[in-house]
């Protein structure tokens, strides 16, 4: 057996395997459509009796892994289903001949099977026959489920008769031998009489026994010659199949603790349970034969072990998977163990012993596997360490994931899905694509790991074709990685930046990926880092001074009257502490910022243009150079600190009370991009009251002077 099933868990063991497969030409969404159909009886309850049928559906199964069956009989196919489409009576001996092909495949395990046909009408599909069913259309087909229930109770009729029929084996001593496909070479020769060889194939039969009893609802029946089982290979050293049967009794145990599954699907599936008490009353009588198989096991419960407590089935998987790990040919059972394991730990919370588990299966090998097997081991992998909070360990195998999607073997590398993997990693290693989370303290997780999965990133998004996303992902880089690149590794990444940005260049709208994920944008506000700010004193002329007002202190000259007691009380002490003042249209202030480059070379402002707030309103106000020196150099090199000084001006009409530089956008290495939100120590421009001068122009009007 080489190809793993990544989804197995513990209850497993209790299911029949129905395999559902498209034959001939039929539309996917449509087969598609009638499995989810099929597969929703997962369960049915066996008329006339207490127990429950449980059912696990496959529309793709490597037929070399039936030959696994006897080994673990729910790795046999039992039941196939067939959807096919035919419109005349004419295709249909075809059709019937290419059903009998497919049951061929499968033929020396299946108990039953169905055909249902889709299109036919007329004679031939008014033939009654309990193994086809006819349909007009994939629209009209009602009773779809209750077909496949009554199949479901054909399997359990088989199943019910096998186990009665292995459980009341008169043979003698001459027990077949069930064997795995990799043993049928070593039993060649041996000698069937030794005393060895007997308790061997007893102790295969007694396991295989309580596999048909714990998919025939029969728990404790199974859990009893699980227990047999163990003792008789164990003494004879039949590891790998005392491994299996240490297995069995593990999973029987599980489904008698965990009734709910342990799959994820809490409520999925109801308790198969029956008592002991009535294990003789559906057993034909019979006394203990000389190979150790009993029909009445109800006698035997009480010196036999029941079923393992939670700890111990934790120990029963570790022998087990010890006992499989002693043959190469079974690496994909001890696999598939350790994942079921993970899961019953999962559910116990116990972290630390699921991912010794995951561990060991990290280094199981299962030979050469394909590029797409690859990805779903890891995928899975990383699932696990999940479920089990190892948030940085499921990001690691995700990565790994990501990476096989786009192997030098794969004839097309498939780079969006690696994209996606990509991203979803972020979570795990503490990574967000919002800048504004990193102006929230100390940096969190890994800063290496970060950069080259940004890097990885920023390969992707260009191999994918969208350069908008790596100029996005590289000016993310360079704004939040900043105080963790070396120099060389600045310039290397800011001379990428250029190369993106001369094909495509940044902006500062939103991106929104196909999977609903925002990326918001990215401002530079480390590019130059602005280490202080501060407000230009006005020509001597135009400096404003409190003037002492004609009416009397803290009285307006707006008021009528002459004398108010109120206003010069109530109203004065509270005026004297703050002085309001205008912004005269077409004059002018200066406000000086001192600038710092971080980078080793030499950094570009192209340009330079901010929006004021007043009031949670935006006016225009132009922004100019008015040093002459910085005009010259537009150049700040490593290291180096200059004084920047801008004039604003105000071109409006409104009232200025409070003035706060807010934003501003820079053209560096060709990308635009927006300070927003920036430091109040920084960037705030006037934040305060000013003194003020009252002065009259030619016209009379009385203005005022923002110092």
């Amino acid at each position: 057996m080489s190809v793993p099933d990544y989804m197995q868990c513990a209850e497993d063991h209790q299911t029949v395997l129905v395999v559902v497969q498209p034959m001939g030409i039929v539309p996917e969404d449509q087969f598609f459509r009638i499995y989810k159909r099929i597969t929703s009886v997962c369960q049915v309850s066996i008329r006339d009796s207490q127990r429950v049928l449980f059912i696990r559906y496959r529309h793709h199964y490597p037929p070399e892994n039936n030959d696994w069956g006897d080994f673990q009989t729910h790795r046999k196919v039992v039941g196939l289903i067939s959807v096919t489409s035919c419109t005349t009576a004419k295709e249909w001996p075809q059709t019937s001949d290419r059903f009998h092909g497919q049951k061929e495949v499968f033929g020396s395990t299946l108990y039953d099977s169905r055909l249902l046909v889709f299109g036919l009408q007329g004679e031939v599909a008014e033939q009654q026959r309990t193994d086809v069913a006819f349909y007009p259309s994939y629209d009209d087909c009602p009773d779809v489920e209750k077909r496949v229930e009554d199949f479901v109770e054909s399997i359990f009729i088989v199943l019910e008769s096998k186990r009665l029929d292995r459980a009341t084996d008169k043979s003698g001593d001459k027990i077949q031998l069930l064997c795995v496909p990799f043993e049928k070479k070593d039993f060649v020769g041996l000698d069937t009489d030794s005393r060895h060889y007997k308790k061997r194939c007893q102790g295969r039969m007694r396991k295989h026994v309580g596999d048909l009893c714990l998919q025939a609802g029969m728990l404790q029946d199974a859990l009893v010659h699980y227990h047999m089982a163990v003792e008789l290979l164990r003494s004879v050293n039949d590891f790998l199949w005392l491994g299996a049967a240490l297995e069995g009794l593990c999973s029987a145990s599980v489904i008698f603790h965990y009734p709910g599954g342990t799959a994820g699907k809490s409520g999925a599936r109801k308790p198969g349970v029956s008592s002991a008490a009535d294990a003789g009353k559906r057993h034909r009588p019979g006394a203990l034969t000389t190979n150790g198989i009993s029909a009445d096991t109800s006698t035997e419960i009480g010196r036999a072990k029941n079923c393992l407590s939670q700890e111990d089935i934790i120990e029963k998987y570790k022998e087990a998977i010890s006992n499989y790990g002693k043959y190469k040919s079974a690496g994909v059972i001890e696999l598939e163990t350790c994942i079921k394991a993970v899961r019953v730990l999962a559910i116990q919370k116990r972290a630390m012993e699921a991912s010794e588990f995951l561990q060991n299966a990290v280094y199981i090998n299962l030979g050469q596997l394909s590029e797409e097997e690859k990805i779903q081991r890891y995928s899975v992998l990383s699932e696990l360490y999940e479920l089990i909070g190892f948030h940085r360990k499921s990001a690691f195998f995700k990565r790994v994931a990501a990476m096989q999607c786009v192997a030098p073997t794969i004839p097309e590398p498939g780079w969006k899905a690696c994209y996606k993997l990509l991203l979803e990693t972020l979570p795990g290693y503490s990574l967000s694509l919002d800048p504004k989370d990193f102006s929230k303290g100390t940096h969190r997780g890994w800063a290496a790991v970060q950069l080259r999965l940004l890097h990885e990133l920023v390969y992707a998004s260009r191999r994918m074709g969208n350069p908008g996303l790596s100029v996005r992902h590289l000016s993310f880089l360079l704004q939040t990685m900043l105080d963790f690149l070396s120099d060389q590794e600045k310039k290397e990444v800011t001379q990428s930046l250029e190369n993106y940005t001369s094909k495509c260049p940044g902006g500062m709208e939103v991106i929104s990926l196909p999977d609903g994920l925002k990326l918001p944008p990215v401002p530079f506000t480390k590019l130059p880092i602005v280490r202080s700010v501060s407000l230009l004193n006005l020509p001597v002329s135009l400096r404003p001074h409190k003037v002492k007002s004609l009416l009397g202190q803290g009285m307006s000259s707006a008021s009528p009257f002459i004398y108010s007691p109120i206003t010069i009380h109530s109203r004065g002490d509270e005026r004297s502490k703050k002085i309001d003042f205008q912004w005269v249209q077409g004059d002018v202030c200066e406000v000086q910022l001192m600038v710092y480059n971080p980078m080793p070379f030499e950094l570009r402002v192209e340009n330079m243009v901010s929006d004021l707030i007043l009031q949670n309103e935006i006016i225009n106000i132009i922004i100019l150079f008015v040093i002459y020196s910085y005009v010259e150099m537009k150049k700040l090199f490593n290291g180096e600190t200059q004084q920047l000084t801008i004039t604003l001006e105000n071109i409006g009409t409104e009232m200025l009370n409070t003035l706060e530089l807010t934003s501003k956008t820079l053209s560096t290495k060709g990308t635009r991009s927006t300070q927003s939100e920036c430091r109040p120590a920084l960037y705030r421009a006037v934040n305060a009251t000013a003194f003020l001068r009252r002065r009259t122009s030619c016209n009379g009007t009385e203005v005022q002077r923002l110092r």
